[in-house]
C-alpha cells in the first residue's frame, strides 16, 4: 500500500529546494539586468565590447526569466501535488467531511434516496470520492453513483479502467496533481460552442491585408529613414493600421476574448491528453479513449490552442495592444490562426474534453483502492437477486472504527430488530452504498462482494414538507408506494426501510407495515426492514418466499451500555429506551 506519509514528506522537501532554487534565479535575474545596463552604458561611451557584452547579457536575462517561470510552475505543481497526497491522508483521518465539494448542487428533488444513504452532499460517497475538477467531471462521477445499474458490461469496463489506475498510484497522483490545476468547477461548454459556431466568418482580403499593409508601413519606414520618403508617410500608415484594427475590434474580441480567459486552463488540459496519449494502458475502456485522443493528436491541437490562448492574453497590457496593432495589425494575425484552428480542430475540443472528464471520474472511483487496507472488486452475477458480502464495512466510517458484517441473502425479506443504536441503520446504509459503489465500477471495502444488478430503493431519512404540505408519515406513505410499483414492473429490486411506519401510531404502524411487506416480498426483490416492532418478525411469507429474522445487541456493565455492531440471526428480545432515557436524566 501506499505510504502517503512518505509522499508528503518528499514534496515538502521538493518544495524547499524548489523556494532556494527560485530565490537565486531571481538573484542572478537582477544581477544580469543590472550588469546588461551598466554594458549598454559603457557600449553607448564607445566601448564596443559594451555593446556586445550587453547582448549577450541580454540573452543570459531572458534566459533566466524563462528558467524563472519553469521553476515556479514545476513549485507549483508540487504544491498541488502535496494538495493531493494531503486530501488522501485527511480521507484516511475522517478530516474529509470539510472538503470544499460535496456535490450537493448535483442532488436531484427526485431522488431522495441521495440523502438517504448518502449519495450526494455532506458526508457523501461523492465528497470522500471525488477528484474532480471540471463540471463535466463532476457531473459524470454523480451520473455513475447511480442506484440504478447499468449494463453488466459497462460496469465491467469501468471496473477495469478503475482497477488499472488504482494499481499505478504514482500516475494516479501525478495526474490529479496536474488536473487541480484547474479551478473547481472548470467548464469549457460555452467556449466550444463558440467554436462550433460560425458567428465570424473568414475573410480572405482582411488576411491579406494583414500582410500587405504592414510591409508597405515598414517599407515606407526605411525609404524615410534612408530621406527617400517623408516620414508622415509611414505615420500615416501606421495610424491606418490602428484605426483598421479598432473598426474590426468587435470582430476580433468574439474570437480572442474567449481565449483571453483560458490560457492557463488550456495549458492544463494539454498536459493532461499528453500524459493520457503516452501512458501504457492496458484496461479496454482507457485503450478506446486513449485511441481517439492519439488519431485525433488531441494533445498537439491543445498545445497549438494555448499558444494562441497566451498571445490573446498579451492584448491585455494596452501599450503592447497599441504598440503591436500599430506595427503589424496584430489582432488580424491573432484572429486569422484562430479561424485556422477553428477549421482543422474546433468541433473535436469538446469531445476531447468529455473523455478527460470520463478519465477524471474513474480517477475519482479508485480512492478507496488507496485509502483502505480491506477492499475488493465485486463480482456481478446473472441470476435472480443476490447480494452476499463478508466483513463488508461503511466506506464513510475510518476503517479502525468500521466493524466488518457479512451478508448472504437471496429473494425474500429480511426483519432487522434491535435496540436504538444498535447499528441496523448503518448496515442497511452499508449494503445499499457499497452495492452503488459496485455499479459505478469502484472498489468495494469488504473481503468479498457479490451481487446481481438491482436497482436500489429505500425509505431512511424520511421528513416532512411543509411548503407541500406533506407530513413524515405522508411522506413515507410516498416513498412505500414508488417500492410497490417498481415492484409490479417485476425487474430486480433492493429495498431498504428503515423504521417502518414510524410516523404514526403502533396499532396503525404495524398493520400497515405488514401489509407493505407483504407486497413487497416477490421473487425480484431482496427486501430489508428494521423495525421496532416485534410483531413484524411473526410475518407469514404471502408466496413461499422467506421471510427472515435477524437482530442486533447491546450489552451492559459498570452501568454502561455497550454495542458491537454485528448482526446475529433471529429475533431481537432486548430494548434498551429506558436505559438510554435513565442515562440522559429523564427517567430516575
Amino acid at each position: 500500500m501506499i505510504d502517503f506519509h512518505e509522499l508528503q514528506q518528499r514534496d515538502l522537501q521538493a518544495i524547499g529546494q524548489q523556494k532556494q532554487r527560485l530565490q537565486r534565479l531571481v538573484l542572478l535575474r537582477s544581477a544580469s539586468f543590472l550588469a546588461m545596463i551598466f554594458a549598454f552604458a559603457a557600449g553607448f561611451d564607445g566601448h564596443r565590447l559594451g555593446t556586445l557584452l550587453g547582448v549577450l547579457l541580454l540573452a543570459a536575462f531572458l534566459l533566466l526569466v524563462r528558467r524563472h517561470q519553469q521553476a515556479s510552475f514545476e513549485k507549483l505543481l508540487t504544491e498541488s501535488h502535496l494538495g493531493c497526497v494531503q486530501s488522501f491522508l485527511d480521507r484516511k483521518s475522517g478530516k474529509w467531511r470539510g472538503f470544499a465539494d460535496d456535490g450537493h448542487d448535483l442532488m436531484r428533488e427526485d431522488r431522495p434516496l441521495e440523502a438517504d444513504l448518502p449519495i450526494l452532499g455532506r458526508a457523501s460517497l461523492y465528497q470522500y470520492l471525488t477528484s474532480a475538477r471540471t463540471k463535466a467531471g463532476r457531473q459524470k462521477l454523480a451520473s455513475w453513483l447511480s442506484p440504478f445499474p447499468e449494463s453488466t458490461d459497462a460496469i465491467l469496463l469501468r471496473q477495469q479502467a478503475v482497477r488499472e489506475l488504482s494499481e499505478s498510484p504514482q500516475e494516479l497522483l501525478a495526474l490529479e496533481a496536474r488536473s487541480h490545476l484547474l479551478p473547481l468547477g472548470t467548464d469549457l461548454s460555452d467556449f466550444c460552442t463558440m467554436l462550433e459556431q460560425d458567428n465570424v466568418r473568414k475573410s480572405t482580403a482582411l488576411r491579406l491585408l494583414s500582410y500587405l499593409l504592414p510591409g508597405l508601413s515598414f517599407i515606407a519606414l526605411a525609404l524615410s529613414l534612408a530621406g527617400q520618403l517623408d516620414i508622415t508617410v509611414p505615420g500615416l500608415l501606421f495610424s491606418l493600421q490602428l484605426l483598421l484594427t479598432f473598426l474590426l475590434l468587435r470582430r476580433s474580441q468574439a474570437l480572442l476574448a474567449p481565449l483571453m480567459a483560458l490560457p492557463q486552463e488550456l495549458s492544463v488540459y494539454e498536459q493532461l491528453l499528453a500524459k493520457i496519449e503516452a501512458a501504457d494502458y492496458k484496461s479496454p475502456l482507457l485503450l478506446t479513449i486513449q485511441k481517439n485522443m492519439r488519431e485525433q493528436r488531441a494533445s498537439e491541437g491543445l498545445h497549438r490552442l494555448a499558444k494562441l490562448a497566451d498571445l490573446a492574453a498579451m492584448r491585455r497590457n494596452i501599450f503592447f495592444f497599441l504598440v503591436a496593432n500599430a506595427a503589424c495589425l496584430y489582432d488580424l494575425h491573432c484572429t486569422a490562426r484562430a479561424f485556422a484552428w477553428k477549421e482543422a480542430c474546433g468541433r473535436q475540443l469538446r469531445r476531447h474534453l468529455a473523455s478527460w472528464a470520463e478519465v477524471e471520474a474513474l480517477l475519482s472511483l479508485a480512492t478507496p483502492a488507496l485509502t483502505r487496507k480491506t477492499f475488493c472488486w465485486p463480482r456481478l452475477r446473472a441470476g435472480s437477486p443476490s447480494l452476499e458480502a463478508q466483513a463488508v464495512t461503511p466506506l464513510l466510517i475510518e476503517e479502525t472504527k468500521a466493524v466488518p458484517n457479512d451478508a448472504a441473502f437471496q429473494a425474500g425479506t429480511c426483519i432487522i430488530t434491535g435496540s436504538n443504536m444498535s447499528g441496523k441503520t448503518t448496515y442497511m446504509r452499508t449494503l445499499a452504498t457499497s452495492a452503488i459503489l459496485a455499479y459505478a465500477g469502484a472498489p468495494v471495502c469488504a473481503k468479498a462482494f457479490a451481487l446481481t444488478p438491482m436497482a436500489v430503493y429505500t425509505s431512511i431519512h424520511v421528513s416532512d414538507d411543509l411548503s407541500r404540505g406533506i407530513s413524515t408519515f405522508y411522506a413515507e406513505i410516498l416513498r412505500i408506494r414508488q417500492m410497490v410499483e417498481a415492484s409490479q414492473e417485476e425487474r430486480p429490486l433492493l429495498l431498504c426501510i428503515d423504521e417502518i411506519f414510524k410516523g404514526t401510531n403502533s396499532a396503525d404502524r404495524i398493520t400497515g407495515a405488514a401489509e407493505a411487506i407483504k407486497r413487497l416480498t416477490r421473487d425480484w426483490c431482496i427486501t430489508l426492514v428494521t423495525t421496532h416492532d416485534f410483531e413484524l418478525c411473526d410475518l407469514q411469507s404471502p408466496n413461499g418466499l422467506p421471510i427472515e429474522n435477524f437482530h442486533f445487541e447491546e450489552s451492559y456493565q459498570d452501568d454502561k451500555i455497550h454495542f458491537d455492531f454485528k448482526i446475529r440471526p433471529g429475533r431481537c428480545h432486548t430494548t434498551n429506551a429506558r436505559y438510554l432515557l435513565k442515562m440522559a436524566g429523564i427517567l430516575s
